[in-house]
């Protein structure tokens, strides 16, 4: 099957810029992700990066990773229950391995569970519309239901959200020294992630990996539409995102990053807005392809696509060094810690060029096949395309 260089680009700008918030969870206390004030005062540095991030970046280019992943799930559905099944286990499994002893910010894990249940809703919906409308209300629901825990989560303020100095210097302790300290720490955040999966994230990853599935079907997602429709659509819904997500910016800050209604309420606009934005940069990635397909950095940025699993782990081991074993927690602030993206970027870019000149796929990518091979007990010559 011929691949389609589009969407590799698109899948590595996805994992590219998961990377600019990625960053301040590596570099920064957990906390810090999603609160900008989470040590009390705040610099204007800390509050503008936080903003235009918030605004162009953030829960945008996770958006963008799960819409490519059901458009994967409906590309996979002619190789059958039992590849799909054991692919996506195995995906499971490394999430697990990844989060347990690497990482608590993964997203494998995530993927592979929620994938485990999409699939069949993709395989079996009867139509487009159906599959587009069912992604959409699950989206939905999954707003809706954090609506509803901020409106039940009363006034206290949350220690996960504005952290006192004692669990500071016990965050830092175990991320530098690692160990069983580490690794139990992870497996509480685990915990909490399915929770929070399972609650309320769940029903918007399953949303958007079933509209990524019809937007495949629909031919949309594989540039079957006009240049001119993918461009006046891209910048509708680019600026659709941005007027939704604007108020709840400037009312976050407002009100001081409080905790009942910047982690809860005030979190529905930027999920609301995600969609748009996601589908629009999507949009507009199709829309100026001719001239975007010219430049030898997009192609560079397309292999990065072609070996996104590889990648997405390769800022991993780059950034836990770097931070962890480097004892470089909690030394930048939300602006410096930018700095250290463009040089794992250029590690991601040079690594995809060169690793692809000599293969046809990442090293975990072809891992990842070989092992869906004997767990679905599907011959070579049939997998191969």
């Amino acid at each position: 099957m011929e691949r389609n260089v589009t969407l590799d680009f698109i899948r590595g700008v996805a994992i590219l810029g998961i990377l600019l918030l990625n960053i301040s969870a590596f570099g920064l206390p957990k906390a810090a992700y999603l609160n900008p004030a989470w040590y009390g005062e705040i610099t204007a540095s800390d509050a503008w990066t936080w903003a235009v991030l918030d605004l162009f970046a953030q829960a945008k280019f996770l958006t963008l990773f799960a819409l490519l992943f059901g458009a994967g799930l409906q590309m996979l559905l002619p190789r059958g229950k039992h590849w799909i099944q054991s692919r996506l286990t195995l995906l499971v499994l490394l999430g697990f391995i990844h989060a347990l002893f690497f990482w608590d910010g993964d997203i494998l894990l995530a993927y592979g569970l929620v994938g485990l249940i999409c699939w069949r809703l993709v395989r079996d919906a009867p139509s487009v519309k159906s599959l587009f409308n069912t992604g959409v209300v699950l989206y939905l629901a999954g707003i809706g239901v954090l609506l509803l825990l901020g409106t039940i989560s009363g006034n206290e303020i949350s220690r996960a959200w504005t952290p006192d100095a004692s669990a500071l210097l016990y965050e830092k302790y175990w991320k530098l020294n690692g160990g069983m300290e580490a690794i139990s720490n992870r497996i509480d955040g685990l915990s909490n992630s399915l929770l929070a999966l399972g609650a309320q994230y769940g029903w918007q990853l399953a949303g958007m990996m079933l509209l990524g599935a019809a937007l495949m079907r629909s031919g949309w997602l594989k540039g079957q539409y006009s240049l001119r429709h993918y461009r006046r659509t891209g910048a509708i819904l680019v600026v659709t995102g941005v007027v939704i997500n604007l108020p709840a910016i400037v009312a976050q800050w407002q009100l001081d990053w409080a905790w009942r209604w910047c982690g809860f309420l005030l979190q529905a606009p930027r999920e609301l807005s995600a969609p748009f934005q996601t589908l629009g940069y999507t949009a507009l990635m199709f829309g100026f392809w001719p001239q975007l397909s010219r430049s030898k950095l997009v192609i560079a940025i397309a292999c990065v696509g072609r070996m996104a699993l590889s990648n997405y782990l390769l800022q991993t081991l780059i950034c836990t060094t770097l931070f962890y074993h480097f004892g470089l927690f909690m030394k930048f602030d939300r602006l410096e810690l930018l700095l250290f993206v463009v040089p794992v970027w250029l590690a991601n870019l040079l690594f995809s060029v060169i690793w692809l000149h000599f293969w046809r796929q990442g090293p975990v990518e072809w891992l990842w096949r070989q092992l869906t091979l004997r767990a679905s007990g599907t011959s070579l010559s049939r997998s191969s395309r």
